[in-house]
């Protein structure tokens, strides 16, 4: 029984030993994944603040004030325009 025993110790302690050397494989590539989900959120960020600046622009350059502001421009050209040709 003693022999049974040792070897029962034996087979345990190696498939432990194998456990431990999995779980650090594990941890590192972990370690590593969590280092290019950062590198990837501060790529992810950087696209978003610069979409967000470009929304603003466009936001500004349809804002209704602008708009109006393009449109009496081109208003006061043709009435301009239009007076010049009737005085001729």
């Amino acid at each position: 029984m003693e022999n049974a025993a040792e070897i029962l110790v034996i087979i345990v302690s190696s498939v432990l030993a194998l456990f431990l050397i999995v779980g650090i494989i594990l941890a590192i590539y972990l370690i590593k994944l969590t280092a290019e989900i950062r590198k990837i959120t501060k790529s992810a960020q950087n696209t978003v603040s610069h979409i967000d600046a470009a929304i603003t622009g466009v936001t500004r350059l349809t804002s209704p004030l602008f708009v109006a502001e393009l449109f009496s421009k081109y208003v006061k050209k043709w009435t301009s325009k239009s007076s010049k040709k009737g005085n001729k």
